[in-house]
């Protein structure tokens, strides 16, 4: 599990266990997630964050990459059947879509609101516009950064379709609904400032970058890159070759999508704060120029353009596979962005492994001192009840059996455990993992264990 999965595993065990998300507007983002996620939580009957998989998180996105796959259909009014039959055949085996299909994050979910958005604007009805609103309202509620895309289709709407006659009813009903949609999935009228605050900070942060500044071409390096061939260079040549064709034709909806796409990808790059999952957003509209592009080749090279469009699919495709399963972990693949590493499974196992020796699990504690992000390392010590969590290491009083600390805090460790407790009672610790353990890249993760548990352990065996 990725570190961002599990804090939102965490907030969707609090809203299962409340009945109200827990909304923060300085991070993590809207409850649609957690109220998707409640659908599959129920059925299953796994309602409490102990009692979560990762097969009853994830299918939430999953579900929500099958129906993305099947959105650029939804265009084939504007852009022709076969068009989005192509763009459908390239998001189904995108790496980068294959893969954040599997991360329990709000990305996929804004990525099939934001379709279906782009394809009610392009019915240009007065029904079409309020269901629109509303889907804008849910893009919104999913994660706040829906934002770029709204005002990027808003620019385009009107500089494609400035020629056309304003239906302001279209325009009030639309908002209307938006206004009403906020208020439902997101935060009830009298909690509008939650809003404001989220809209500032937000802003403030996608303004510094921070942790996740990157240069202005990221998104396309990452989408380029070959690192072990998980490259979307096809999808990416195709969209751009797609942006400049369309120009040309005076067809309006074509013309709508291609102007989208310059602008969200303007947006994405202008902002400092970067991370590849947010690509999911841009490989969408490319994706869809991409199938008109192979769509008009094959006016002119039918059988070339097919031959050569299937070779494509079927490498894409390979490149899917290796990415989200043989290389998933692997911080060679841009698309693994400080990803968790096997590591994990090395500190769960151990830990559990001592905590079944001690007389009664249930009794058994286990101190982590870190002041660093050790998510989602409370994931896997959820079937423990006993873990206590320190920022700093008090030394007077007693250690528990089990602890883990980050290299920066063993010396007041150290002392804890040495110099804390009065001659005699003192107890030797051993150390917990025969070599270096890493959590994720570069943070590393230490631990000791009380010479009595691995005596007993040891008995045990």
């Amino acid at each position: 599990m990725h570190a961002d999965e599990a804090i939102l595993a965490d907030k969707l065990g609090t809203m299962l266990a409340t009945g109200v998300f827990p909304y923060d507007p300085n991070d993590y983002h809207g409850p649609v997630l957690g109220y998707l996620a409640w659908i599959p939580a129920r059925i299953t009957g796994r309602t409490t964050y102990d009692s979560f998989s990762e097969a009853s998180l994830r299918i939430v996105p999953a579900v929500s990459g099958i129906l993305l796959v099947l959105a650029p259909l939804l265009l084939a009014p504007a852009i022709g059947a076969r068009a989005a039959t192509w763009a459908a055949a390239l998001i189904a085996v995108s790496p980068a879509m294959v893969y954040y299909s599997r991360y329990f994050i709000p990305e996929m979910p804004l990525a099939l609101w934001t379709a279906v958005f782009l394809a009610l604007l392009l019915r240009r009805s007065i029904t079409s516009f309020v269901l629109a609103g509303a889907t804008a309202a849910l893009m919104i509620a999913t994660k706040e950064t829906a934002v770029l895309a709204l005002a990027s289709a808003g620019v385009a709407y009107a500089v494609v379709f400035r020629s056309h006659r304003l239906n302001y009813r279209a325009v009030c009903l639309f908002f209307a609904a938006l206004v009403l949609g906020i208020s439902v999935f997101l935060v009830p009228p009298w909690k509008w400032g939650l809003l404001v605050q989220s809209a500032s900070t937000y802003l403030e942060r996608g303004a510094s970058g921070g942790l996740h500044s990157h240069p202005w071409y990221a998104y396309i390096q990452w989408l380029l890159v070959w690192h072990y061939s998980f490259t979307e260079a096809p999808i990416l040549l195709l969209g751009v070759a797609g942006i400049f064709a369309l120009w040309r034709i005076e067809h309006p909806g074509a013309r709508f999508l291609s102007c989208y796409a310059i602008l969200l990808i303007a947006a994405y790059s202008a902002i400092p704060y970067k991370t590849p999952w947010c690509a999911v957003n841009l490989l969408y509209p490319l994706a869809v120029l991409a199938g008109i592009t192979l769509e008009r080749l094959a006016r002119h090279w039918r059988l070339t353009t097919r031959v050569l469009g299937m070779i494509m699919l079927l490498f894409l495709y390979a490149q899917a596979w290796r990415a989200s399963l043989i290389y998933a972990s692997d911080p060679r693949n841009q698309w693994a962005y400080a990803h968790t590493g096997p590591g994990v499974f090395t500190i769960r196992d151990r830990v559990e492994e001592f905590a079944r020796a001690a007389a009664d699990l249930r009794s058994i504690t286990v101190d982590v001192y870190s002041r660093a992000n050790l998510w989602p390392l409370p994931w896997y010590l959820r079937g423990i009840p006993n873990v206590r969590w320190w920022r700093q290491v008090v030394i007077p009083g007693s250690a528990a059996p089990i602890v883990l600390v980050s290299p920066e805090m063993e010396p007041d460790l150290v002392r804890k455990l040495y110099e804390g407790r009065l001659p005699g009672e003192r107890e030797l610790y051993m150390n917990l993992f025969p070599e270096t353990v890493e959590l994720r890249p570069q943070v590393e993760v230490r631990g000791y264990v009380a010479k009595s548990l691995w005596d007993r352990r040891e008995q045990s065996r």
